[in-house]
């Protein structure tokens, strides 16, 4: 049975998920913001990458980052930021923004930051959160523009979610950021269901999510992930996709920016990381799942990535998480 490697690849990066601040706002009014390194640090350790996001729950209100025309966001939707940028929220377009870290209130009971900010008119009600890691960013985050919606009202395939937003919410209400099970579990499905969209889209992507939509990439991705232990060669894919060796791996390379094997070296070491955090399988029965055929070859490339042999790695990510 073939795998999803869309949510393969995201679960791989190991994302952990916060709410840190509740803002309420009244028009005229607009936000400049940037999710820190800070706004995480009660839900996790300094992360290497962070997607920022905000829901907006009633009212609405225009986000804007880099040269981007501003993107309209309503009540039930979530806009995220994949690479953190510098942006502006605000009431409407054009107007000047203030440093929203000014307007920042101690945190409540609940442990929320809160602002309350503008002009008395129409009201915005949002949470402001993020999604982080602390893995090396993958291409699928560089690929993508600056800003993704995901409307939960209309979408039924994100009823999980919006359950888990009210979990969340009740959680919150009652003075408990959320489980760190269900926010993480909602960054996850969060983020996958916004890149299936973005991949869905009118427009074509480039790079990861372009190979993703591509009928015979999106089915090698989709092979490669669904066995990564399996000893692939270029040709047994490119003999299952119907195509000569030379035009898939020009193709595969096109989209991915690297030839099939790399990719899948790769992609190898990522189910890896997530092996050694989430189970108490021992390295050798890791190496022997993701396709080394020696643990010793599997040390020598885990370390020539990380810096430090698999059992280091996993000793230093449970010293850091507790």
């Amino acid at each position: 049975m073939l795998q999803d490697p869309l949510s393969d690849v995201i679960r791989a990066l190991d994302l952990k998920g916060g709410v840190f601040l509740e803002a309420r706002m009244s028009a005229p009014w607009a936000l400049a913001a940037q999710v820190g390194p800070e706004d995480c640090r009660p839900f996790m350790d300094v992360p290497a990458q962070i997607i920022a996001y905000h829901a907006v729950t009633y009212g609405r209100m225009f986000v804007a980052a880099g040269s981007t025309a501003p993107l309209e966001v309503g009540a039930g939707e979530i806009v995220l930021l994949p690479r953190n940028d510098p942006h502006t929220v605000m009431s409407a377009p054009g107007l000047t923004p203030v440093a929203g870290e000014d307007l920042l209130s101690p945190p409540g009971p609940d442990g929320l930051v809160r602002i309350e900010h503008g002009g008395g008119r129409e009201e915005t009600r949002l949470f402001c959160g993020f999604l982080a890691s602390d893995g090396a960013s993958h291409p699928v985050l560089e690929t993508l523009p600056l800003l993704l919606t995901v409307p939960l009202a209309d979408v039924a395939s994100l009823a999980w979610i919006e359950a888990s937003v009210r979990v969340a919410a009740q959680e919150l209400a009652r003075g408990r950021v959320g489980s760190a099970a269900v926010m993480s579990r909602l960054s996850e499905l969060l983020l996958v269901e916004a890149l299936r969209r973005h991949c869905e889209s009118e427009a074509s992507p480039a790079g990861w999510l372009g190979g993703m939509r591509d009928p015979q990439i999106g089915r090698a991705l989709a092979l490669l992930h669904g066995d990564l232990a399996r000893p692939w060669t270029v040709e047994d894919i490119a003999g299952k996709l119907q195509m000569s060796r030379t035009a898939f791996v020009d193709r595969f390379a096109l989209f991915l920016g690297a030839p099939p094997i790399r990719y899948l070296a790769q992609a190898r070491l990522a189910a890896a990381r997530s092996l050694l955090r989430e189970t108490r399988l021992t390295v050798r029965e890791i190496a022997y799942r993701v396709g080394y055929e020696a643990p010793v070859a599997f040390n020598r490339a885990f370390k020539r990535q990380h810096g430090v042999p698999p059992a280091a790695w996993r000793d230093r990510h449970r010293a850091a998480t507790g």
